[in-house]
């Protein structure tokens, strides 16, 4: 079992991951995005969160960032697919210092077959949960893994984001979620204003 890391470790951990987003994953050009909103950029976190080396940096930096808002979680995950890597590296960030934070998965619906279920992995029915995203647009994925989390019976403590792209997702996640709504790093870090 590792200490958890202190604030210099972290520091250079979240240093190291901006890095590695701007070099890896913000992608120039114009497209469509799963909002059906255009951009002339697109930020492929995928590139990042199923990354070698930035993987462990995603797990660390978003453990620093909810230890640094005084959010106590149990659970962390959200909706297939963007969530699931985020969800496995905090639970493995969470292991190394220590903690007992189990990932799950969010469905976009529920299975019509089997166990029927929507939210995949350890229960999630009254524990304290983190609901992830990759990155957010308008909010709509975090939305529908809070819903699905909420009808499993989970107690939504926080959404968190790796990168937001400052386009209202913070706002309306909080105003229809009632929770806060973290971010690791603003479209601004990384070069995109």
């Amino acid at each position: 079992m590792t200490a958890t890391p202190d604030a210099a470790s972290n520091t250079a951990a979240r240093a190291r991951l901006l890095e590695l987003i701007k070099e890896l994953a913000v992608v120039r050009g114009q497209v469509i995005l799963s909002s059906g909103a255009e951009a002339d950029y697109y930020i492929d976190l995928r590139r990042i969160t199923l990354h070698h080396e930035a993987s462990k940096l995603v797990g660390q930096v978003m453990l620093a960032l909810t230890d640094d808002a005084g959010i106590d979680f149990e659970c962390a995950g959200g909706l297939t697919m963007g969530a699931d890597p985020v969800g496995t590296a905090v639970m493995h960030a969470a292991v190394d210092a220590g903690r007992n934070v189990d990932a799950f998965v969010v469905r976009k619906a529920q299975k019509s077959y089997g166990m029927g279920r929507q939210v995949e992995g350890p229960s999630v029915e009254g524990r304290k949960v983190l609901v992830l995203e990759d990155t957010s647009t308008t909010g709509g994925s975090a939305l529908t893994a809070v819903e699905g989390v909420r009808k499993a019976g989970g107690n939504i403590v926080a959404v968190a984001v790796i990168v937001d792209r400052d386009t209202g997702a913070k706002e309306k996640i909080e105003a229809e979620t009632g929770v806060p709504y973290l971010f690791a790093f603003g479209k601004d870090e990384l070069g995109l204003s």
